[in-house]
C-alpha cells in the first residue's frame, strides 16, 4: 500500500544558542518537537553559557544569519515563526525586513534581553530598532515585567501598570500581548496578562513554585505559543495552553546542572502519558 504524505506542520526559530540546552534555540526546538511540530532555526548569536550563568557571547556574521534564512525560507512551507535573542540592531533590521519577504503566518516575538546571571542578550543600542522595525510585525509579544518596562521606558509595579503596559505595547503595532508576571511583585502567585487584538483582557492564573529550575522558561513559553499557532489555534487557545505547559515544566522538575536548571520540556507528555494509565 502506498503511503499518502502528509504535510507535517512546521514552523521556524530565529533564536540564539545555549550550551546547556534549557534556554534558547534548543529549548524551542525540544518545544517544537514535544508538540509534534517540525522545527527549524536560525541561529544568530552565540552565547556560551550553563545553569551557572553565561560565560560570553560571540557574534554570528550577519552574512551567515541572512544566508540561514534563505535556506530556511527556499525550502519550508512555515506555518509560525519566533523570534528570540536578536542581539544587535543589525540583526534585528536584517530579520525585520527579511520576514517582511514572507508568507509564513504568525510571527510570535520574545524580546530577550537578559539572561538570569545578568548578562545583556540585547544591547541597549538595539531597543530602538526592536520597537520600530520588529514589534510592529509581530502577531504575539511575550515580554516578561522587566522587559516590558524597558519597551516602554519606565516602571510597572500594580496590576494596574501591567494593563496599562499591554495597551501601551499594542499601540506600537503589537496585536496581541502577552505580559508575563514570573517578575510580579505578588509572592504567592505568577498571574500572566493576554491582551487580545480584539482588546479584551484576560489574566492567566497560576500559584509560584518553590524552584531554581527556571532557566529557559521565557523561550519555552513562547516557543509553545508558536507550535500551537502553526497547528491553526487561536492566539487565546495557544496561550491557554502554553501556560499549562510551562506550569508542568516548572512544577516538575528535573535535576539538570549545578545552577538554576531548566523546565521539564518532557512535562506534558509524562502528564499526558499518566492520564491515560
Amino acid at each position: 500500500m502506498a503511503i499518502k504524505e502528509k504535510l507535517q506542520v512546521q514552523a521556524l526559530t530565529i533564536a540564539g544558542f545555549d550550551s546547556g540546552g534549557g534556554a534558547g534555540l534548543q529549548a524551542d526546538l525540544k518545544v517544537f518537537q514535544e508538540l509534534f511540530v517540525y522545527g527549524t532555526s536560525v541561529l544568530t548569536a552565540l552565547p556560551i553559557q550553563n545553569t551557572l550563568g553565561v560565560k560570553g557571547v560571540f557574534d554570528i556574521p550577519l552574512s551567515a544569519i541572512e544566508q540561514q534564512l534563505a535556506v530556511v525560507f527556499e525550502d519550508f512551507k512555515l506555518q509560525a515563526v519566533k523570534t528570540g535573542m536578536l542581539f544587535t540592531s543589525e540583526i534585528i533590521h536584517l530579520v525585520a525586513n527579511y520576514i517582511k519577504q514572507f508568507e509564513f503566518g504568525p510571527l510570535v516575538v520574545d524580546p530577550v534581553m537578559i539572561a538570569k546571571s545578568g548578562q545583556k542578550l540585547l544591547l541597549d543600542s538595539a531597543i530602538e530598532s526592536m520597537i520600530t522595525e520588529l514589534l510592529p510585525q509581530a502577531n504575539v509579544i511575550t515580554p516578561n515585567i522587566p522587559e516590558a518596562e524597558v519597551l516602554l521606558n519606565r516602571p510597572i509595579n500594580t496590576k494596574g501598570e501591567i494593563v496599562q503596559a499591554a495597551f501601551d505595547l499594542q499601540k506600537i503595532g503589537v496585536d496581541n500581548v502577552v505580559i508575563k508576571g514570573g517578575h510580579s511583585q505578588d509572592n504567592l502567585h505568577s498571574d500572566d496578562l493576554l491582551l487580545l487584538a480584539d482588546g479584551k483582557l484576560h489574566w492567566l492564573k497560576s500559584e509560584r513554585f518553590d524552584t531554581k529550575n527556571t532557566h529557559g522558561t521565557g523561550c519555552t513559553f513562547s516557543a509553545c505559543i508558536t507550535a500551537e499557532l502553526a497547528k491553526g489555534k487561536s492566539v487565546y487557545e495557544a496561550v491557554i495552553f502554553a501556560k499549562k505547559y510551562i506550569q508542568l515544566a516548572i512544577s516538575h522538575p528535573i535535576a539538570v546542572g549545578c545552577g538554576h536548571g531548566p523546565t521539564n520540556h518532557f512535562a506534558y507528555r509524562q502528564e499526558s502519558l499518566n492520564e491515560r494509565d
